[in-house]
């Protein structure tokens, strides 16, 4: 295997780990509520923007952005789910998927309207450098995204299976009405479920902000992205995410280093359709 394919499969998987993360968020709401958010990508864009504030104003770089857009998004996950989530939860689901298609363009349009269409960068030395691991050089901005993605998707799922809030949250999955027998409260839980989400949408997307371009119209192909990577890997499992995430980022990378940038989208989609046809619960989901 020639140093070049090494490369960028390196590349591919560190990419595969932002895509995991911010699927997972996706995820973890339709396991808990049966809830499709298709404003999921534009949480991923609102952060984007966050990190570009938090540079203009402070001229701070991911240190600083990657918490503050978490806690951001959190809160506008939070807010999303008491004002607007939890009127449609019950309804038929054509309300729940216009209601959050509707939030995602409210958050778009509001975008476009404060910031303009022109697209936004930051700077290329606010994660400088370049690190050489076994002879693959690897940018220290994609690095740095993929090691954290990787640490925080990881951590996401520890606090699903290994805490009592992640036990509450199951429960009120599992079943909702025994879970308020027990003393826990719906939707408090649904609600930390909407700011764990969004807050890993908020992570994800300062991550990215420091090597992708920013336009209120990105959390459109970064919501395909998420939608593919979450029926590849399962809706409702966050290991499959993770799966699904590093592979389609290996995916992609493949088919643009082998057959062009311009088709590699083909080749994700044409997987994706298999999957479906095959075996449409996911990779690891539950039939």
């Amino acid at each position: 295997m020639t140093a070049t394919l090494l490369q960028v499969i390196a590349g591919g998987l560190l990419l595969g780990a932002l895509y995991a993360l911010f699927a997972s968020g996706l995820t973890l709401i339709w396991g808990m509520m049966n809830v499709v958010n298709f404003a999921h990508g534009d949480f991923v864009m609102l952060a984007m923007y966050t990190s570009f504030v938090v540079w203009k104003t402070l001229g701070l770089g991911p240190a600083a952005s990657v918490p503050i857009a978490a806690l951001v998004l959190a809160t506008v996950g939070i807010v999303a789910y008491f004002a607007l989530v939890r009127h449609v939860m019950r309804a038929p689901m054509i309300a729940q998927i216009l209601a959050t298609f509707g939030l995602a363009l409210f958050l778009r349009y509001g975008v476009f309207w404060y910031f303009g269409a022109n697209f936004l960068s930051l700077p290329d030395n606010l994660v400088g450098g370049t690190y050489d691991i076994w002879g693959i050089r690897l940018p220290a901005a994609r690095l740095l995204a993929g090691a954290v993605a990787l640490l925080v998707t990881a951590g996401l799922h520890l606090l699903l299976t290994r805490t009592m809030l992640g036990s509450r949250m199951l429960a009120v999955a599992e079943d909702e009405a025994a879970a308020q027998l027990m003393g826990i409260r719906p939707h408090r839980m649904q609600a930390v479920a909407w700011g764990l989400a969004a807050g890993a949408a908020g992570i994800a997307g300062a991550l990215i902000s420091t090597f992708f371009y920013i336009s209120p119209t990105v959390g459109e192909t970064l919501a395909i992205v998420a939608f593919v990577t979450v029926s590849l890997g399962g809706f409702g499992s966050v290991p499959g995410a993770l799966v699904a995430g590093l592979l389609i980022g290996v995916i992609e990378s493949l088919s643009a280093y082998w057959i062009g940038a311009v088709y590699k989208d083909i080749v994700t989609y044409s997987l994706f359709v298999a999957v479906l046809w095959l075996r449409p619960q996911g990779l690891m989901g539950k039939a």
